[in-house]
């Protein structure tokens, strides 16, 4: 649901840019790129060079934090990271650029997917939907066809994914036009709410 809002956030409010859908990105740069009098074509390389940025930087943080050791630990960290860059654009919305703001958000993408890369021990993205619809008709196949339960337990777990990142597209686009810029705290909402089950989980462990 966070992603999902996130990248409706800053493509209805900061330039039709994407957070995290990168793929989107490039494919709205090159169409842009051909236009030679098109000065706009920055605001995608931007958000590209900031989600490599927040690749790297929480990249370094993994090197230095040991998820093993501390189970749960360093993924509050990095929530917590990502609810700090939201809240800059949501404090300072009014003097930021649509640049810079799609910048911080992009850095905070690139947190989630870094971190959260795995469901059940399998891999898993939860910025870019492709792969999950992708496996989700795989496993529909696979659960109806050959009868395989774990097939379709992963059926229902990336529906659930797929359902929730459209909901949280769709609260955003429902919301922006009350709540503008302050639309931003949809997200941060649904990542409070993922650090509380995180930390209460971590509490039991």
């Amino acid at each position: 649901m966070a992603a999902g809002s996130l990248d409706a956030y800053t493509y209805l409010l900061h330039g039709e840019v994407f957070a995290g859908l990168q793929t989107g990105n490039l494919i709205l740069f090159g169409i842009h790129l051909i236009h030679p009098d098109n000065v706009g074509v920055s605001r995608y390389l931007i958000a590209i060079l900031a989600f490599m940025l927040g690749t790297i930087l929480i990249r370094l943080f993994q090197e230095k934090f040991d998820h093993s050791r501390r189970p749960g630990i360093r993924q509050s960290f990095v929530i917590g990271w990502e609810i700090i860059c939201m809240l800059i654009v949501a404090l300072f919305a009014s003097v930021l650029s649509d640049r810079a703001a799609s910048a911080l958000l992009s850095i905070a993408a690139a947190a989630q997917l870094q971190e959260f890369n795995r469901l059940k021990g399998a891999p898993f993205t939860s910025l870019m939907m492709t792969g999950n619809i992708r496996t989700f008709a795989a496993s529909i196949l696979e659960g109806l066809m050959l009868k395989d339960h774990k097939a379709i337990n992963k059926c229902r777990d990336i529906a659930t994914i797929i359902g929730s990142f459209i909901v949280g597209a769709a609260l955003v686009s429902l919301l922006s036009g009350v709540l503008g810029d302050q639309t931003i705290f949809v997200s941060i909402v649904f990542l409070l709410f993922a650090l509380i089950c995180i930390l209460i989980k971590t509490k039991k462990n």
